[in-house]
C-alpha cells in the first residue's frame, strides 16, 4: 500500500495509473452489453439549449465518461489532492475538461467555477456526496451552483451486473467485464431563483432522492439489489 501511495504521489506514477484506469474503463465498456435509459431527457435539454449540471454519486464515477454525450464540452469538478488529480488525469483521456475545487477547500470558489462553466453552456458534472461523504448524502453545493447559473440539475447513475462494491467511504462500484450495464438519466430538476434556506434544503433533498431513484433503477435493471445508503 505504501509503494502504491508513493507511486500515485509522483507525476510519472499518476500518468501511469491514469493510463491503466482509462484502459480499464474502455475494457469494461466494450466487454459489457449496455442499455441507455432516459436519454430522451438529455436530448431534449440539449435541443432546447438548457443550462444543466450533471449529478451522480461519487461511488458511481468510474463509467461516467461513457454516460455523457452531446455536442457540448463536459467538465468534472475534482478536488486538488492525490485522488482528485488521478481522476482528473484519467477523465482528460476521454476529452473531459476539469474544474478544480471541492466542498472542503474554498467551496465558494468551486461553486463559482461550476456556475461559470454552466453559464457558458458547458456541462459541468459534480458528485454531490464528494469528495469525502457522507456516502450518498447530497450536499447543497449543486443546488447553489445551479441557482447561480440559472440551470437545471440532472441526476445520472450507472450499474453493471458483474461488479464488486469496495470497502471505501463511497462504496465504490468496480464494474467487471462480460455482463450487462445500464446508464440511467432522470428527469431534470428545475432550480428557481431567489430561494431562501428552506427552499434550498427542499431542493437538496429532492436532488438526493432523485439520485437514489436513478441508482435504484440502474441496479434493478441489471438484476442487482439496490445500493445501501451509507451513513
Amino acid at each position: 500500500m505504501g509503494k502504491l501511495r508513493r507511486l500515485s504521489d509522483s507525476q510519472h506514477g499518476q500518468w501511469f495509473l491514469s493510463g491503466l484506469a482509462a484502459l480499464y474503463i474502455r475494457l469494461i465498456y466494450h466487454a459489457n452489453r449496455w442499455e441507455r435509459v432516459g436519454y430522451d431527457i438529455a436530448d431534449r435539454l440539449l435541443a432546447d439549449h438548457r443550462r444543466a449540471i450533471i449529478c451522480f454519486w461519487h461511488g458511481r464515477l468510474l463509467m461516467m465518461p461513457y454516460a455523457v454525450r452531446g455536442n457540448r464540452q463536459f467538465h468534472i469538478l475534482v478536488s486538488d489532492h492525490r485522488d482528485g488529480r488521478l481522476i482528473a488525469r484519467t477523465v482528460k483521456r476521454f476529452g473531459i475538461g476539469i474544474i478544480t475545487g471541492s466542498s472542503s477547500r474554498e467551496p465558494v470558489q468551486a461553486l463559482y467555477r461550476v456556475a461559470e462553466v454552466c453559464r457558458a453552456y458547458g456541462l459541468p458534472c459534480v458528485t454531490p456526496d464528494g469528495p469525502r461523504g457522507p456516502c450518498m448524502r447530497a450536499a447543497v453545493g449543486a443546488v447553489l451552483a445551479a441557482e447561480m447559473a440559472e440551470a437545471v440539475l440532472v441526476p445520472v447513475a450507472y450499474a453493471t451486473s458483474r461488479r464488486r462494491i469496495l470497502a471505501s467511504w463511497d462504496r465504490f462500484l468496480l464494474p467487471l467485464p462480460f455482463g450487462r450495464g445500464v446508464f440511467v438519466i432522470g428527469r431534470e430538476i428545475d432550480v428557481p431563483a431567489g430561494m431562501d434556506a428552506t427552499g434550498r434544503e427542499a431542493l437538496r433533498l429532492r436532488l438526493e432522492e432523485a439520485l437514489h431513484a436513478v441508482t435504484r433503477e440502474a441496479d434493478n435493471r441489471v438484476g442487482r439489489r439496490p445500493a445501501q445508503i451509507g451513513a
